[in-house]
């Protein structure tokens, strides 16, 4: 039997299918109790598959909960069953439908198993979200400040206090940059050396490929984490007469992307296989975004490169599996 999963934030909806028969269609709550309905639901069945669809965060707790009960587990983008329900005309956009299409998908398609996240990885992400927060929330106060400046008409008081906001933000940021840094170090300390001896990398691009991708373990190939971060080049072209800009796909992660390309931008100064890359496709009229771009791509090659081969960059030395 496979199982077809719509998560959202306090239901999920599943469709089984045996061969290709529907042999129940149920919704269970989004928590514990639902989730051991579900296995009751399912207590008499070989279940060979469990597939769900990553929707933010609702779908994580109910996947970590199929893998200590060591049900076999995939979990995809949700861009990819949009594609598939395009695929099979499906227009209907109901939950049980979403679930009905999921199964399918899993039956057809066969995707690959979902390795849980480590404890470690689980904590730095939810860390660095909060982290996320907090700089916008520090850039949105500086902001509002140099405005309220420009008046020349302030409030008295209202400077100082936000000032003392933006330095209690400061603070709390350094803190947990510092708690991130430490968890990172603590599990994946060799590989984060091994990446950042890589011209361009610094420990944030470092940090954050490794907690992405789980020190790059559920991937086989570099072009999987290039599409997994959004980075993959697309060309819109429409017979001959119409074409557009070759864009990437921004089916990923924004702040990950960001940090990468401020990477990017350091690697063509000093990596000199980037630079070398960099001035070909702009000699070729290439843009200096799509130029970037590619350096960020080949930066990953290279991580992805070391990280497998559990090495250092060596500058004259071109890794086979790169």
């Amino acid at each position: 039997m496979i199982v077809g999963i719509d998560t959202s934030n306090d239901f999920f909806d599943a469709t089984a299918l045996e061969d290709d028969s529907v042999i129940f269609q149920r919704q269970f709550a989004n928590n514990v109790k639902g989730f051991r309905l579900f296995l009751n639901a399912v207590k008499d069945y070989t279940v060979e598959l469990v597939c769900i669809e990553a929707t933010g965060p609702y779908h994580l707790r109910f996947a970590m909960f199929l893998n200590e009960h060591k049900f076999n587990i995939s979990v995809v983008n949700p861009l990819v069953i949009k594609r598939y329900a395009q695929m099979k005309m499906s227009r209907a956009k109901t939950d049980k439908k979403d679930a009905y299409l999921i199964a399918f998908y899993a039956k057809e398609q066969k995707p690959e198993l979902w390795e849980a996240p480590s404890e470690a990885s689980l904590e730095i992400r939810q860390l660095d979200t909060h982290l996320e927060l907090l700089m916008k929330h520090k850039r949105a106060l500086a902001n509002q400040l140099h405005a309220f400046k420009s008046t020349g008409t302030m409030v008295k008081g209202l400077e100082k206090q936000m000032e003392e906001q933006i330095n209690q933000l400061n603070d709390d940021i350094k803190k947990i940059e510092r708690k991130i840094e430490s968890l990172v170090r603590s599990s994946y300390q060799k590989m984060a050396d091994q990446l950042q001896s890589i011209p361009g990398i610094g420990k944030k691009s470092a940090y954050m490929m490794i907690v992405c991708t789980n020190g790059f373990s559920t991937f086989d190939n570099y072009k999987q984490v290039i599409s997994f971060f959004g980075l993959a080049p697309r060309h819109y072209q429409s017979g001959t007469s119409v074409k557009g800009k070759t864009r990437i796909c921004k089916m990923g992660m924004s702040r990950v992307r960001k940090i990468l390309y401020m990477a990017g931008v350091t690697a063509i100064k000093c990596n000199k296989t980037c630079e070398d890359l960099y001035d070909r496709l702009r000699a070729k009229g290439k843009s200096h975004n799509l130029a970037i771009i590619a350096v960020v791509n080949k930066l990953i090659k290279q991580s992805f490169a070391i990280a497998k081969n559990n090495t250092y960059y060596q500058a004259d030395y071109i890794l086979q599996s790169a």
